[in-house]
């Protein structure tokens, strides 16, 4: 009962060190799958945060499908909202745009995005707009 009750303790102390957000100096990296229309492929993308409410950072998607593979590389912009919904501090949620370089065309991405951490470091997230995606994230 003694090694449940400290398990549990710790499991604890763990989670309640969790931030989805922290702001200024914040940084996260995701990796994970991207669905849009009838193709889907691997997505990863980097945030750093400028303050408590906005981030800059960058990622690339590619798209496989029957007729041919699409590229996406792109820099971001997201606005945390964290703080102004008062959420836990494992949650954030976050709309943005994406802008970049689709195959050989200009592509504009808009997103709704959230995260829940479940450790210091580990989490998950989900965004979904002109296209969806999902996956893990990781906070240095």
């Amino acid at each position: 009962m003694k090694k449940l009750l400290l398990t549990m303790g710790l499991l604890a102390c763990v989670l309640s060190y969790a931030q989805a957000w922290k702001g200024a100096g914040d940084q996260k990296a995701q990796a994970g799958i991207n669905v849009w229309g009838f193709g889907t492929g691997p997505t990863a993308s980097y945030d750093y945060g400028l303050s408590n409410l906005i981030s800059v950072g960058g990622g690339a998607n590619v798209y496989f499908n029957e007729d041919d593979d699409n590229p996406f590389v792109f820099g971001r912009i997201g606005f945390h909202l964290q703080e102004a919904l008062a959420l836990p501090s494992e949650i954030d949620i976050y709309p943005g745009v994406n802008v970049g370089v689709a195959g050989r065309n200009f592509g504009l991405g808009v997103y709704l995005g959230a995260r829940y951490f479940f450790t210091e470091n580990w989490g998950a997230f989900i965004e979904a707009g002109n296209n969806g995606s999902f996956g893990v994230s990781y906070s240095f």
